[in-house]
């Protein structure tokens, strides 16, 4: 390869490279209200914009994460986001904010998300909280309150509240407007149709009544 050819080529390398690793596009425009009153007609990235000169601060403000969810489920645990929905100035900004409540012994099961980072703070109680790299090692820390953690993009975590009495609650902030989220345990076990039983009980190591139990519990 001539010198001048490889300088080329790794000059547009260094130069398209940080565009390939963002979680999302750059707004071209200050803002773009999300317009959610009308049907789309096409799929496209975030919601269209409302005209601009109809900008209303209140679109810029959300009570959403004001509101405890429900967390009366099997894992214990409710996470309420904000989305161009109840929040329409949040559209194209590449951002989501998330509201963690957890039952006494609630859990956030082992997810990831595979369109963002996440940083969360504990704003109540004590949660143990971790994430494993993908060399299958595992960071843990317990956060007390006022106590903050960064999940790394596309990477296992969860969300423990230890205490057998109290709850507790976080607010976390993703670096997405649509950050995604596929629960590790729902998404082997309880998929639509479901994972040939072979794959399962060879990938781990379980036998078919084992297999069966666990489809059970979790809704499969």
């Amino acid at each position: 390869m001539k010198p001048k050819s490889f300088s080329i080529q790794f000059f547009l390398i260094v130069t398209l490279f940080p565009g390939l690793v963002k979680p999302d596009p750059d707004p071209l425009q200050d803002y773009c209200i999300a317009d959610s009153t009308k049907p789309q007609s096409l799929s496209i990235n975030g919601a269209p914009c409302l005209d601009q000169s109809t900008t209303l601060p209140s679109h810029f403000t959300t009570s959403a994460l004001s509101k405890q969810g429900n967390v009366a489920n099997l894992f214990g645990f409710n996470v309420t986001l904000t989305n161009a929905a109840n929040l329409p100035g949040v559209n194209t900004q590449g951002l989501t904010m998330a509201r963690v409540d957890l039952a006494a012994n609630g859990i956030v099961p082992p997810h990831s998300h595979p369109r963002a980072s996440e940083v969360t703070i504990c704003l109540q109680g004590s949660i143990l909280v971790g994430f494993i790299n993908t060399s299958n090692f595992l960071y843990t820390q317990n956060l007390r309150q006022g106590d903050s953690f960064v999940f790394p993009k596309g990477l296992v975590h969860f969300l423990y509240n230890m205490d057998p009495v109290s709850p507790a609650l976080a607010v976390s902030g993703l670096n997405s407007q649509n950050p995604g989220a596929q629960m590790v345990s729902l998404a082997t076990f309880a998929t639509k149709p479901a994972t040939p039983n072979a794959v399962l009980e060879k990938a781990f190591q379980i036998s078919g009544q084992d297999m069966a139990r666990i489809r059970k519990n979790l809704g499969g």
